[in-house]
């Protein structure tokens, strides 16, 4: 059975920094693509990053482009989110999801097998 669990989330200050981890078991996912994407309350969910199985290919949603960094550690089935310089329009739950494959895509219907999510609060 797969199962993504994100954690790392919380409270913090405007221009302060949380890492996200996520963590995957059962299914090996080392060759998947894997992407970070949140949800506002009222809001759909919204692309934030994902990754390429090496690691090698990144991309980033316009709005936290050289702010948030993706990484991944395949040895340890994981997937990080260093969030830095958060704005209270990052608040959110943050979800982490396989994707299926090159190229990286953002639409979340493009992914499969979704984490329960983590709150991410950023406060004015």
């Amino acid at each position: 059975q797969v199962q993504l669990v994100e954690s790392g989330g919380g409270l913090v200050q405007d221009g302060g920094s949380l890492r996200l981890s996520c963590t995957r078991s059962g299914r090996t996912f080392s060759t998947y693509p894997m992407g970070w994407f949140r949800q506002a309350p009222g809001k759909e969910r919204d692309f934030v990053a994902a990754i390429s199985w090496t690691g090698s290919i990144k991309i980033y949603a316009d709005s936290v482009k050289g702010r948030f960094t993706i990484s991944r550690d395949n040895a340890k089935n994981m997937v990080y989110l260093q969030m830095n310089r958060l704005k209270p329009e990052d608040t959110g739950v943050y979800y982490c999801a396989v994707g299926r494959g090159l190229p990286l895509r953002t639409e979340p219907a493009l992914y499969d097998y979704w984490g329960q999510g983590t709150q991410v609060t950023v406060s004015s």
